[in-house]
């Protein structure tokens, strides 16, 4: 799953005329699942670790998670952004649809969001890019 949502980050991006390197990616959401505070087998950790390697600079927010550090598998060492200033991003990716997200404004604010948890659904919008 990491590297299918890498790539339609990727082919997203492209359409747009821009390459995932170099690109600002903000994901939302770290948690494993849905409104929990779990990060054990979050896919979330790999994509980010992917998105990096590909030469993207990430963010994340998660109104669980204030920071991210070390783990068996992943050395992030992060903090939590505000969801300000999301146009700033060349891409919102939407990782673990938290409830307390508005999807609408988000989508609202943003350049390009990704889905890769179908929480926009309900939403149109020629930003929006389901994976």
């Amino acid at each position: 799953m990491p590297y299918h949502v890498v790539l339609a980050v990727s082919s997203a991006l492209n359409q747009r005329s821009k390459p995932l390197k170099g690109s600002r990616i903000l994901v939302l959401g770290l948690a494993y699942k849905r409104d929990v505070d779990d990060l054990r087998e979050s896919p979330s950790l790999s994509i980010i670790e992917m998105l990096r390697q590909e030469g993207a600079a990430v963010s994340y927010n998660d109104p669980f998670f204030s920071s991210v550090g070390r783990g068996r598998k992943y050395n992030l060492n992060m903090d939590s952004q505000p969801l300000e200033n999301l146009g700033g991003y060349d891409c919102v990716l939407i990782v673990t649809d938290h409830s307390s997200y508005d999807y609408a404004w988000i989508v609202d604010q943003a350049q390009l969001v990704v889905d890769s948890r179908n929480a926009t659904r309900g939403l149109k919008s020629e930003k929006i890019v389901r994976c």
